[in-house]
């Protein structure tokens, strides 16, 4: 029997009804609004009846939100694949001929079936691509370190934005390795945008002659944009987030790159940074060392250098609240921006968080 697809308008009740039971009766029953914001469309598939047999959705290189019924069907599998196949034509009708999924491990093998290949996996989660550029590609056109070098560390950071203390952390891997990737997270859901916070950071280590500043691309991912609507509880779904991140880290980046060691800041104020770091200490000794330096504090060393506390003086046009907090390059930045800055905080732009 030929089923057809057809986009399921979300936005109307009725058919947003129909789609949650689906999916709920499929084991994926998180539909939070912050999850659903990020979807541009989603595809149903209908038997002859009617009746919706499938569903999928795309968020930017993101296939999501995928659940199949085989019942009626003529051939097991079938229906998945033509499914897959709709989503993939639909984001190379926009350009996009690269994809990504986040799934259960029990899902793995469909996937890879129809031409995705594993980038990282857990108990609770896998990671798949699909189409170029891919992770080869992404690693191919990154600096390598010289080859007589033996200590290469790495740092990732969001640098929202550059700060004295992103700076120090930078200076203790530069001073204790041969050479130090700086990667930048690569994702425009903060105050500064991606390129601003490249120039920034590569502004403020421009005189560290053995640092590199690199942007972290689809793989060194912010382990705030894994999608994780099929996990219930928030310390599970961190735990899943940063366990998939560090092992796609450890088994896909590092070697590539030569990487043995990785320096992350202390983090006295987040929990989910804190759960962070924790799973990184587990997950990728004994290949990459990890070695945390305490936050850098303020002059006056009552508190730590915090780029929450940047962005909150640049709210309240608090110069010299910014000034002791952040290198001169980003303190030059943020005065000749600060009209554009605010503007963005006032469209709604949030400033607290990490």
């Amino acid at each position: 029997m030929t089923a057809v697809i057809r986009p399921i308008y979300l936005q109307q009740s009725r058919f947003k009804k129909g789609w949650e039971d689906f999916l709920t009766a499929r084991g994926v029953d998180n539909f939070a609004p912050e999850e659903l914001a990020q979807i541009e469309i989603t595809l149903g598939m209908y038997d002859e009846a009617d009746n919706l047999v499938g569903t999928g959705s795309i968020a930017n290189e993101v296939i999501k939100y995928v659940a199949v019924c085989d019942k009626g069907s003529d051939q097991k599998g079938a229906r998945f694949n033509t499914l897959i196949t709709a989503l993939l034509n639909q984001m190379a009708q926009w350009g996009r001929f690269h994809a990504f999924v986040f799934t259960k491990p029990e899902y793995r093998v469909s996937f890879e079936h129809v031409g995705f290949k594993s980038l990282a996996d857990s108990s609770t989660g896998v990671i798949l691509e699909r189409g170029t550029p891919n992770i080869d590609d992404y690693l191919a056109n990154l600096p390598k370190a010289p080859q007589p070098d033996r200590n290469i560390a790495s740092i990732v950071m969001n640098a929202n934005p550059f700060t004295r203390g992103h700076r120090y952390l930078v200076e203790q891997a530069a001073q204790a390795n041969d050479f130090v990737y700086v990667f930048v997270v690569n994702q425009d859901a903060s105050l500064f945008t991606t390129q601003e916070r490249m120039d920034l950071v590569a502004a403020g280590c421009a005189d560290l002659p053995n640092v590199v500043v690199v942007n972290g691309g689809d793989y060194m991912v912010s382990f705030l944009s894994f999608p994780s609507y099929f996990i219930k509880n928030p310390d599970q779904v961190i735990g899943y987030q940063t366990t998939l991140d560090a092992r796609l880290f450890k088994n896909k980046i590092a070697p590539a790159l030569r990487i043995n060691r990785r320096y992350l800041g202390s983090e006295p104020q987040s929990h989910t940074t804190n759960i962070y770091n924790e799973t990184l200490q587990k997950e990728l000794p004994p290949a990459v060392e990890v070695i945390i330096v305490p936050r850098l504090q303020a002059d006056d060393k009552q508190v730590i250098v915090s780029a929450r506390d940047v962005r909150q003086a640049i709210a309240q046009g608090n110069q010299a609240g910014w000034e002791n907090l952040v290198p001169a390059t980003t303190g030059q930045f943020i005065t000749g921006h600060l009209a554009q800055l605010q503007a963005r905080i006032e469209k709604g732009q949030q400033i607290n968080g990490n």
